[in-house]
Order: structure tokens, then C-alpha cells, then sequence
């Protein structure tokens, strides 16, 4: 059974609109959400749909759509399903305190068709072999990707990286810097 205790014993939800951490599922589509966060520093939050929750990890760099880079993407708490929806101010005093934008959303699948008959089943096993494989059909970030475990002393440390195929570019998909729910900057959202 998957635990949402850290994600919860971190908030104050009297202090914060952030959703209380409850296990749920997509009807259909396992979700994925890229949520841009000006906390104590800028960053953004990549989590995928797993086990009823969203496995998350922070990206210092942002992802990229080129095969070239590699980013650094450490694998934080879980977060409840509902944080999919999350967009808005965390405030001051609280973990994470900042603004939270939703820079891109949809819908992710395994990359390779085998094990396809129990999706669940098979990321799990490849989360806890430490390499993912996915194709990500979101609003700004499409096709294949990788999250592949690096084996060092610093815990939790993992790369994402943009497969070359169709939708691999050099351009700077950061430069879509509006919110895919609101069509607003940080900066917006933080007035």
C-alpha cells in the first residue's frame, strides 16, 4: 500500500489550500502533470500516475525536449492524485511556500507494448529497477521519454531524458512559459 503519511505530515491544511493526500485512480488514462513551483528556488515538478497517487520528482532545470540533455530529476514524496489540480499560492511558512503553476498536463503510457496487459503492474516493477520508459501525450510535452536511476551516494537522484523521435527538438520547450489551465505566468498567478 502506497503512503501519503510524508506528504501529509509536511502540510498544514488549515494553513493551506494544497488537496489532503487520498489514494485515487484514472478511469481510463494514467495522468501526468509538470507543475512549475517559485519556491525557495524555481523548479518544476514532474509527477506520473502510479498506484493511485503521483510519484514526483523535482527538476532544478525544467524537462527538455532534446535528446541531448539530461536532466537531473530527484525523486521527492508522494503526492495525492488531487494534486494534479493544484495551482496556486502556498503560503508563507508552510513546506514549499511559493507560487505552483500547472505548466503542462495529460495523459502518459508505457513506451514498449510488453506487459502492456497490467501497465500498473509493469511500472511499478520498472520504478523499483530504476528505469521508466514512457510517451508522454501532454499539451507541451510529447513522445518518448526516460527516468533512469543514477547510482550514486546521492539517494533518490535520477535522470529524464527526451527520446529521439518526432517530437525531439532543439527549441527550449520552457519558453512556453503560460500555465495550461489558466493561460497565466508565475508572475500572473502570483498577483
Amino acid at each position: 500500500m502506497i503512503s501519503l503519511n510524508k506528504y501529509n505530515q509536511k502540510r498544514n491544511f488549515n494553513s493551506t489550500t494544497e488537496p489532503e493526500g487520498a489514494i485515487k485512480k484514472s478511469i481510463t488514462e494514467l495522468v501526468f502533470v509538470v507543475q512549475k513551483h517559485a519556491a525557495s528556488n524555481l523548479h518544476y515538478d514532474f509527477r506520473l500516475e502510479m498506484d493511485g497517487v503521483l510519484k514526483s520528482w523535482v527538476i532544478p532545470k525544467g524537462p527538455s525536449m532534446n535528446p541531448a540533455d539530461k536532466r537531473l530529476a530527484i525523486m521527492v514524496e508522494d503526492h495525492p492524485y488531487d494534486y494534479q489540480d493544484f495551482e496556486g499560492i502556498i503560503p508563507d511558512g508552510n513546506y514549499g511556500a511559493g507560487t505552483v503553476m500547472i505548466w503542462d498536463n495529460g495523459t502518459y503510457a508505457l513506451a514498449d507494448e510488453e506487459g502492456a496487459d497490467n501497465v500498473e503492474k509493469k511500472l511499478k516493477s520498472d520504478l523499483e529497477k530504476g528505469h521508466l520508459s514512457f510517451i508522454l501525450n501532454g499539451k507541451k510535452l510529447k513522445g518518448e521519454f526516460a527516468l533512469v536511476e543514477l547510482k550514486t551516494k546521492q539517494e533518490n537522484s535520477w535522470l529524464l531524458i527526451k527520446k529521439n523521435d518526432q517530437y525531439a527538438s532543439d527549441d527550449d520547450v520552457l519558453d512556453q512559459d503560460k500555465s495550461v489551465i489558466s493561460n497565466m505566468t508565475l508572475e500572473g498567478l502570483e498577483k
